[in-house]
């Protein structure tokens, strides 16, 4: 069966690549999925999830907070990435954007292959712990606005700040250009110049 144009198209493909990439993280191959907030990638890495089997992912959502947007990576990497690193399961405390505080607790195994994904999945300190990089492809504006639309006006001074606190992230530490394979934001789709990357990260 085909898929009618402008529908996403099974993920069967590149779930294969990704459980062919050796692994990057103890026995994980974990792979980023990065881009501006509001391009579609909790909706990606929930596709390229199932079409894994139910593999883990890490939202990055819930080891930012208000006060530190991009200060995670030290929590990253002591309550995901070394115990992943050690075929353990990571388990860390996730924030909760309403009552602005840590509280109950995420799960993820060291499973063959892991996704986190989020805004600055990319970064320079993740990077060498990546099997993959996952680029969604859609503008700042176009994110942002699909964004506000998203969770209305109640939140569009919080958006004002995040793109801010976004733009100065990219700024000082760009991900788009290592990017292993790019996914249109709009359509779910992989941008078909780089179908043939996912495995390739120099």
């Amino acid at each position: 069966m085909v898929d009618p144009p402008g529908l996403p198209e099974p993920l069967d493909g590149l779930a294969a690549a990704c459980r062919a990439l050796p692994p990057s993280l103890g026995p994980v191959r974990l792979i980023a999925v990065d881009g501006h907030a509001g391009s579609g990638k909790t909706t990606f890495a929930g596709r390229l999830a199932a079409a894994l089997g139910g593999a883990p992912v890490v939202h990055l959502d819930d080891l930012a907070t208000h006060e530190e947007p991009f200060g995670w990576v030290g929590r990253l990497r002591r309550q995901v990435l070394e115990p992943l690193a050690a075929g353990r399961t990571a388990a860390y405390p996730a924030y909760d954007w309403t009552l602005r505080r840590f509280t109950g607790l995420r799960r993820a195994p060291a499973a063959p292959v892991v996704l986190v994904e989020g805004v600055g999945a990319g970064r320079r300190a993740v990077r060498p712990s990546l099997a993959a990089l996952v680029w969604m492809e859609l503008a700042a504006d176009a994110a942002r606005a699909r964004g506000e639309l998203r969770d209305g006006p109640d939140l569009a001074e919080f958006w004002a700040g995040w793109a801010r606190a976004e733009h100065a992230h990219f700024a000082a530490d760009p991900s788009r250009r290592y990017a292993d394979l790019q996914v249109d934001g709009v359509t779910g789709r992989i941008v078909r110049g780089t179908l043939g990357q996912p495995v390739t990260r120099p």
